[in-house]
């Protein structure tokens, strides 16, 4: 079928808006009817480092109504409401324990831009584009998903801005409380206010936590993590230096940490604002062959733990709707930092992200 998409041509070309084909869904895929996509600073990473053949279609926060499905398939039915989220195989041995974030074919599955036999989903007057991007490649009108992958989203919710639960808001609400377990009373830095710092500090908000810090530079940014449920904002550049602002308010440190920012030297600046024992998640993705942070010495001497986080070590079938619950009760009001385009400016409202004129951006079929 013809499908409209926008197409990445390569690192540091802008998004082309172009009408391709799309293969018929397979015996165990599901062909879905986009009506929102969030832009994630992934799809822009993939993109702009070439980490996935040009041309190709990236996305991987969509949302929309299943118009097929494969013979395979009985989660989802024509009709059904859906959020897109990462895929896993279901069949590994960290899938059989919950940890589909770290499925042992999660690079395979979402990364490659193609199906596992190789085969590609999309085409253009013939030639192969790069497709099954996080198993959907959503910048188009439609997308081939899997039932490990999509998410039923209930009627009475407004489904074009749910696509974001299936990365950035699980990513940063996951990370505290699935990958941290941040305990209730405890003390957070959340390092970056984008999307997905934002989600962590809704996430701090739901596990109690005591003390939230939130390093952001863009002052409507530490505005919203005030509003929800940080109890301290940092301006990074009013501060000489990170760890004796963040001691300026918590002499002994912070008991957990999340770097949303990727960025080595504010990671390496976190580690010298951990108290004893503190653990350090990070999600931000760093210059390729950067080193892990801090000292080992100190480390050992400390007991403090790095840990890398994927996708909040999200299960989810079970997560988002435990997150649905959340945003259904008002402690998850994630919608408060969306601002909706037209899929036509796709890269406008890129632009306007990266300028700090919105938080996040959903694009609209």
């Amino acid at each position: 079928m013809k499908i409209t998409a926008a197409v990445t041509a390569g690192p540091g070309l802008p998004f082309e808006m172009k009408t391709l084909e799309l293969d018929a869904p397979r015996e165990d895929e599901v062909l879905v009817r986009i009506v929102g996509v969030g832009v994630c600073h992934t799809d822009l990473v993939f993109k702009d480092a070439g980490m996935i053949p040009a041309p190709a279609v990236l996305g991987h926060e969509g949302s929309g109504i299943v118009e097929r499905v494969g013979a395979k398939v009985r989660k989802v039915v024509p009709g059904d409401r859906v959020a897109l989220t990462f895929r896993s195989c279901g069949s590994c041995p960290r899938c059989d324990t919950g940890d589909a974030a770290y499925c042992h074919t999660m690079p395979l599955l979402n990364y490659a831009g193609m199906r596992p036999d190789g085969s590609r989903a999309l085409t253009a007057d013939g030639q192969a584009v790069g497709s099954n991007f996080f198993g959907q490649s959503s910048f188009a009108s439609h997308a081939l998903a899997y039932e490990r992958n999509v998410i039923k989203i209930p009627a009475d919710l407004p489904l074009e801005i749910m696509g974001p639960l299936g990365c950035g808001v699980q990513t940063g609400a996951g990370g505290i409380m699935r990958s941290l377990a941040c305990a209730r009373g405890s003390s957070l830095l959340i390092t970056g206010g984008g999307p997905v710092g934002l989600s962590a500090v809704m996430g701090a908000k739901i596990q109690g936590c005591g003390t939230v810090i939130v390093v952001e530079p863009h002052a409507a940014r530490r505005a919203m993590a005030l509003a929800f449920g940080a109890t301290h904002v940092i301006d990074p550049g009013a501060e000489a230096e990170l760890d004796k602002a963040v001691r300026a308010i918590l002499p002994v440190g912070v008991d957990y940490a999340f770097d949303t920012t990727g960025i080595p030297a504010v990671q390496q600046a976190v580690m010298k604002a951990l108290a004893p024992k503190a653990v350090f998640g990070i999600v931000g993705v760093a210059p390729p062959e950067t080193p892990l942070p801090g000292d080992v010495n100190t480390a050992m001497t400390y007991g403090h733990t790095v840990k890398g986080i994927i996708e909040g070590d999200s299960d989810p079938d079970q997560f988002l709707p435990e997150l649905i619950a959340h945003h259904r009760a008002g402690c998850l009001p994630f919608e408060r930092m969306i601002k909706t385009f037209p899929f036509s400016q796709i890269n406008e409202a890129i632009a306007a992200q990266h300028h700090g004129d919105c938080v996040k951006v959903v694009l609209l079929m």
